[in-house]
């Protein structure tokens, strides 16, 4: 299907293709619309349908004229925009009083909804996914990177957080850190011999990564308890008060001398993954406006070019791969610490598929795109539940509905990150 017309619209062309989508729609129409079996007296007799037969047809063939006027007239008017577009795009700040109003509304939202459990678990799990599709921007969005294995660094912070309080008392914080780093040093690893790939090559050993990652959790029993996962993992507690009935130690509720209830674990949890959330879109907006987040969107414009001034282009790459899977551990050990229990089926290829597709979906580069990427791709398949045989179905045809609504992401052109003064322009 042709959607990018400059010119004069191509009549010939449109009846043309539509002729041919009348054709499918005869070639389908026929088994499920032209015949239909009745009773006959006990036996099954086909009776045809033909009036219905051609309106179907005839339908087809005027919606696809529809269509495809309506898609050329819209592809015409972006086109025409873009030309009259400056170089720098025009300052948006509506979209700053939006992020303002998400945070606030995130702010109040447990308090809004204290005696509804089920919306703070689904709102914690927004955030969960929110941190990581901020994290994998990093590597995608800014620096241009195609990474089908993002999960591996979220398991490995799950994993390392899970094995060192099991077996070291390690207590949330100590682990959050070490988690961090140890991601990190797994991206490194991993980028090391591997980033001077592009493209496909690269999405492909990314995936690899993802798998000998998931495969060593479920063999490797004597360390990662393999299919049986890690149990019994602490929950974070506040600054050293556990979230628990009052017994011979201070408690959160004996300490603020409320009565004990099991929503001050959950509106904690929430808070600590808004917390982490909020410190990670701090910590991802600072480096943009810094030399390495420039760096990143160079090279992930025109590399060539990069290379031609001296730039080296895989060190750059790198620090995007090691600081997007620190992003990634730090979000695995807020996980582990949430479950209290983690096993190689919480890191499969459909989480980092999930990932890939908030970051695509909100607009490459756009963390308030990501934000409502996460809230449409968690809250879709929940509100689904009720229809559990076409869940899947009606979360594909949503998914197919947003990108051809917009190809380019939610929120497709974000704002530059570095912007030229009026004299330099001149």
């Amino acid at each position: 299907m042709s959607t990018t017309v400059h010119n004069l619209p191509n009549v010939a062309g449109r009846l043309k293709d539509a002729t041919g989508i009348a054709l499918v729609s005869l070639l389908l129409g026929v088994p499920m619309i032209g015949l239909k079996t009745v009773d006959a007296g006990g036996a099954l007799a086909i009776a045809t349908r033909w009036p219905w037969l051609l309106a179907f047809v005839a339908t087809m063939f005027v919606g696809r004229l529809v269509l495809q006027f309506v898609l050329d007239h819209v592809s015409l008017n972006k086109a025409k925009r873009a030309r009259t577009r400056p170089e720098i795009a025009a300052t948006r700040p509506w979209l700053k009083w939006i992020g303002y109003a998400v945070v606030g509304f995130s702010l109040v939202l447990p308090i809004a909804f204290s005696g509804n459990r089920y919306v703070v678990d689904t709102a914690t799990t927004v955030l969960i996914y929110v941190m990581l599709g901020w994290g994998l921007n990093v590597v995608v969005g800014l620096a241009g990177l195609l990474d089908l294995g993002y999960v591996a660094f979220y398991a490995v912070g799950a994993y390392a957080y899970g094995l060192l309080s099991t077996h070291f008392g390690w207590g949330f914080w100590q682990t959050l850190p070490v988690a961090g780093l140890l991601a990190a040093s797994f991206g490194i690893i991993l980028g090391w011999p591997t980033l001077r790939l592009r493209g496909d090559y690269l999405a492909i050993v990314t995936l690899g990564f993802g798998e000998i990652i998931r495969l060593i959790l479920v063999n490797w029993t004597d360390f990662s308890g393999g299919p049986n996962g890690i149990g019994s993992i602490p929950r974070p507690t506040f600054f050293g008060l556990p979230f628990k009935p009052d017994g011979d130690g201070a408690t959160f509720a004996s300490f603020f001398g409320l009565e004990y209830s099991p929503e001050h674990r959950v509106m904690f949890l929430y808070y600590l993954i808004l917390a982490l959330a909020l410190l990670t879109n701090l910590f991802v907006s600072r480096l943009r406006k810094l030399p390495v987040g420039l760096a990143w969107e160079a090279v992930r414009e025109d590399e060539v070019a990069c290379k031609a001034l001296g730039m080296n282009v895989t060190n750059i790459k790198l620090s995007a791969f090691a600081i997007g899977a620190m992003l990634g551990g730090f979000a695995g050990v807020f996980f582990a610490a949430r479950q209290g229990f983690i096993s190689p089926e919480s890191f499969v290829f459909s989480e980092s598929a999930t990932i890939l597709a908030i970051v695509v979906l909100g607009g490459m580069g756009s963390q308030l795109g990501v934000v409502i990427a996460s809230v449409l791709l968690v809250l879709l398949p929940e509100l689904g539940r009720d229809f559990s045989e076409y869940r899947m179905l009606m979360f594909g045809a949503a998914m197919i509905l947003i990108m051809v609504w917009r190809p380019g992401g939610l929120i497709a052109h974000r704002e530059p990150t570095y912007r030229l003064a009026k004299g330099a322009q001149a």
